[in-house]
Formats: structure tokens, sequence, C-alpha cells
């Protein structure tokens, strides 16, 4: 029964958001228990509390990128699309536009880098971090980019994962930069 259960809730995901969820069904295929444990430690990745939409999201797509996830890209600018952060905003995320970013979203993305890439920058960037959103916001920005590198970690590993070529936002397709060992500037 509650293989079933999970299996209707993942044709649901699937359909909302056109995503391919072959490598869940895989873990559910091997185990209902590992599934737990695997929804269990994602739900870090929903913690958002004390900073603006655009930053956060901006950590989860600048994580999803570093792991050179396509799919999993796309789900999280549709999911930050639906959730109201701007389609100009999600492409200078995506492509590394700081002219097209907020200044949320380009000290998200800015600090994301630093700490994933483990640029020096990252010291005082987190310094910018705490004066503009508190503790808070660092834990909402940690939990966002440790969560987002697991899921195309995941998918990789278990023979699921597709390179990243173009992501749509809006009515337009981007190509995502490739994020290297430079770490912009706020």
């Amino acid at each position: 029964m509650l293989r079933w259960m999970i299996q209707k809730q993942l044709d649901a995901f699937e359909r909302g958001f056109d995503y391919d969820v072959g490598y869940v069904r895989e873990i559910l295929d091997i185990s209902v228990r590992a599934l737990m444990r695997f929804n269990a430690v994602s739900k870090m990745g929903r913690y958002c509390h004390g900073l603006p939409r655009s930053a956060w999201y901006a950590a989860k797509l600048t994580a999803t990128m570093i792991e050179d996830c396509g799919p999993c890209t796309q789900l999280v600018a549709t999911m930050a699309e639906r959730d109201g952060v701007p389609p100009a905003v999600l492409q200078g995320i995506l492509t590394a536009d700081r002219q097209l970013m907020d200044e949320d979203a380009a000290l998200g993305v800015a600090f994301t880098r630093a700490v994933l890439l483990r640029d020096p920058r990252a010291e005082s960037l987190r310094e910018m971090v705490l004066g503009c959103w508190g503790r808070e916001g660092l834990l909402s920005l940690a939990f966002a980019m440790t969560a987002s590198r697991m899921f195309p970690t995941m998918k990789y590993a278990l023979g699921h994962g597709r390179a990243c070529v173009s992501v749509r936002v809006g009515s337009r397709d981007v190509r995502p930069c490739k994020v290297s060992s430079g770490v912009e500037a706020v």
C-alpha cells in the first residue's frame, strides 16, 4: 500500500514538473526504507527562512549547476519561476550575467560559488550574508547549497545523470554557464 501511494506521488510530481523521477523509482524499487531516508535528508533543501527567494534560488541553482545536471537545473528553475522569481533574474543566475540579477541573487550566487569552489572570498561574502540576512539566512543558504548537490550526485551515481545543455525560463531557452573556479564580485 505504501509503495503504491509513493508511486502515485511520483507520478503527480513527474506530470507537474515534466521531470523524470526514474532515479527515485529505482530507489523505491530497491528499498522503501532507503527512499524514506533519502526523503528525510532532502527536506533540508526546503528550509528557507530569513532571506529573499531570489537569493535562496540563486544558491540552489548555482549548486545544481556546479554538479552539471541539466534536468535538475531545469527543475529548480521551474520551481523558482513558479515561486515568483522573475525570469530575467533566473536568466542572470543561469548565465552569470550580473546585470540581470537583483542584489540578493547576485550575493547568493557569489557566496555559493565561493563556498563550493573553496574560494577564500567566502569569508568576506559570509559576512555580507550575515549583514543582510542574519544567521537564519546563512543557514538557509547553507542548506540550499548542500541539498541541491545531493540530487545530481544521486542521479549520476545511479546512472541517471545528464549534463546541462539548456534550460527553459519563461519563453526562452537559456544556455547555463559552466561554473569554473572564478567567483564574480558582488
